[in-house]
C-alpha cells in the first residue's frame, strides 16, 4: 500500500466524502482519477500539475494513477482516508480552498475588465476559438448562430431565452467535456462579472440546471460548479490578472487556460470573451440598463 498526502480540497470534496456510500471509479488518467458516487456527483483526485478545482482533491505526490488504478479498482472511505486500490489518500492535513472568486469585487471592476479584454491580442488566439470551430459539422451555421444568441441572451440576462438555447447546445461536440458545454462554462464566468451577484446567481444556476442533465457526468459537474460561481485555479489567476491590468500576466494566464485539454480551454475562453463582446455591443446600443 502507498500512503499519499494531500495539499488542497474544497468544502464540496469534504461533503462528497461524507455523503458517499458506494462510490466507483469513472475515469483513470495519468494525472487524474475521477470518482462518481451513488448521487451522480463527481470527485476528481488530481496531482499538483492539474491543481485546485471546485471538486478536486489535490495530492502531494506525483502519482501516475494509470499505473495503479483501473475502473474496477475497489474504493473505501474511512475517517480521513480514501483508499483506491493500493493507494491510501490521507486528507487530514489538506488545506481548505474556496473555489469561488470574489465576484462582487470583479463586478465592481467590470468596466475595467472590459477595457482589459479589448486590449488583449485576441486575434492571435482567434483560430483556437470555436467561433471558427463548428460544434455540429453536418450543419454548422445553426449551431454557430445558437452560441452567438446564447452570448447575447446572457449579456441581457434574458433567462428564458438563455436556458432554451443552453438546452440545445448542451452535449454538442466530442469528449468528456463537449465543446458546447465548455463554451457555456466560460460564458457563465462572464455572467458572474457582468451582472450583480443576485442576478448572476439566478441566471447561472438556471443555465446549469437546464444543461447538466443533457451531457456527460464530468461536464455536468463543471457546469454545476460554474452555476454555483466556482472556478478552477487557472481562472482565478486570469481574473486576478484582468482586475490588476497587467497585459503580460493576462496573456500568460490565457495561455495556461488554452493548454487545458485538446480544445476545452479554448472553447471556455471563447464563451467568456464572446459573452463580453456581446455585452459590449449591447451596451453601446444602450440595451444594457445602467443599474446592471
Amino acid at each position: 500500500m502507498q500512503l499519499i498526502g494531500t495539499h488542497f480540497l474544497t468544502q464540496y470534496v469534504k461533503d462528497w466524502l461524507g455523503n458517499s456510500s458506494h462510490p466507483r471509479i469513472l475515469h483513470v488518467f495519468d494525472r487524474a482519477c475521477n470518482l462518481i458516487n451513488e448521487h451522480g456527483e463527481i470527485l476528481s483526485i488530481v496531482t499538483s500539475q492539474i491543481g485546485r478545482g471546485p471538486f478536486n482533491l489535490v495530492v502531494q505526490n506525483e502519482v501516475l494513477f494509470s499505473n495503479d488504478l483501473n475502473v474496477n479498482s475497489p474504493i473505501s472511505i474511512s475517517g480521513n482516508q480514501l483508499t483506491l486500490g493500493n493507494l491510501i489518500i490521507d486528507i487530514a492535513d489538506a488545506q481548505l480552498w474556496n473555489p469561488r472568486p470574489d465576484w462582487q469585487r470583479l463586478h465592481a471592476k467590470r468596466d475595467h475588465i472590459v477595457e482589459q479584454l479589448e486590449s488583449l491580442p485576441i486575434t492571435e488566439y482567434s483560430n483556437l476559438f470555436i467561433f471558427a470551430m463548428p460544434l455540429n459539422h453536418r450543419n454548422p451555421q445553426p449551431t454557430n448562430s445558437l452560441i452567438s444568441n446564447l452570448s447575447s441572451a446572457l449579456a441581457k440576462a434574458n433567462t428564458s431565452s438563455a436556458t432554451s438555447i443552453a438546452s440545445k447546445i448542451a452535449g454538442l461536440g466530442v469528449g468528456l467535456t463537449p465543446s458546447g458545454d465548455d463554451f457555456m462554462m466560460g460564458a457563465l464566468y462572464a455572467v458572474w462579472i457582468i451582472h450583480p451577484p443576485e442576478i448572476a446567481g439566478t441566471l447561472a444556476q438556471e443555465i446549469a440546471n437546464s444543461a447538466a442533465p443533457l451531457t456527460t457526468s464530468l461536464s455536468a459537474a463543471w457546469l454545476k460548479s460554474a452555476g454555483r460561481g466556482e472556478a478552477g485555479i487557472l481562472w482565478h489567476e486570469f481574473f486576478d490578472a484582468l482586475s490588476v491590468g497587467q497585459v503580460g500576466t493576462q496573456t500568460y494566464a490565457m495561455d495556461k487556460i488554452l493548454a487545458i485539454g485538446a480544445t476545452s480551454g479554448a472553447d471556455a475562453l471563447a464563451g467568456f470573451i464572446g459573452t463580453f463582446i456581446a455585452y459590449r455591443e449591447l451596451e453601446k446600443k444602450y440595451v444594457i440598463p445602467k443599474f446592471l
